[in-house]
């Protein structure tokens, strides 16, 4: 006989807006922070670097552009609907980006984003970055599943998957439009009883 009774959420609802974002140590000295109105220069930048135009899609065309998003960063920590972290040395200016879209806490699911300035790309800090935030989000938040997508055209970020722990499950074929037209992706994907073979 199948069960009627309700499913229960995977993750309450309030978890996260009841509680402020926490700051996370990397073991190179990083760390990972909320975002302020201080790096929006920053995060200006990156909206004009090249890669992270080409494979995160992000357009930022200006400081007050720059400025609003990080506002919205910090609303959809409180709609449990995000969270964003910068990655930064203590006391120091952003690097990188690295966060959950998509929360979903009554299913119990995410999707891991990040992206890393050119002074940070090839030291293993998005490999580290992304092997911290899943363990806080399946451990500490109590998320179920996180999954990590790319462009097949991106074999850095294939890299960074498998590095931190993600393996391939499949292509979603035509699942991004880029500049240059629709990409077929990688879907990778961790689940809680991974967690602790990422590192």
């Amino acid at each position: 006989m199948i069960s009627s009774a309700p499913i229960s959420p995977v993750v309450p609802a309030g978890r996260m807006a009841r509680n402020r974002q926490p700051v996370l140590g990397l073991p190179n000295g990083l760390g990972l922070r909320p975002w302020c109105q201080d790096d929006a220069d920053v995060l200006a930048a990156a909206g004009q670097d090249p890669a992270i135009r080409r494979w995160n899609l992000l357009v930022v065309e200006s400081v007050q552009d720059a400025r609003n998003r990080i506002e919205r960063m910090h609303g959809r920590w409180q709609a449990e609907t995000g969270v964003i972290w910068a990655i930064a040395r203590p006391g120091g200016e952003a690097t990188g980006l690295i966060g959950l879209n998509d929360v979903d806490l009554e299913g119990g699911s995410a999707e891991i984003i990040y992206w890393l300035l050119p002074a940070a790309r090839g030291s293993g800090v998005a490999v580290e970055a992304v092997g911290h935030v899943s363990e806080w989000a399946l451990e500490d938040l109590g998320l179920h599943r996180l999954r990590l997508c790319h462009s097949v055209a991106n074999p850095a970020a294939c890299r960074v998957a498998h590095k931190a722990g993600y393996p391939f499950e499949g292509v979603m074929r035509g699942a991004l439009l880029h500049a240059d037209g629709w990409h077929d992706q990688h879907l990778h994907a961790r689940i809680r009883g991974d967690a602790s073979d990422a590192l």
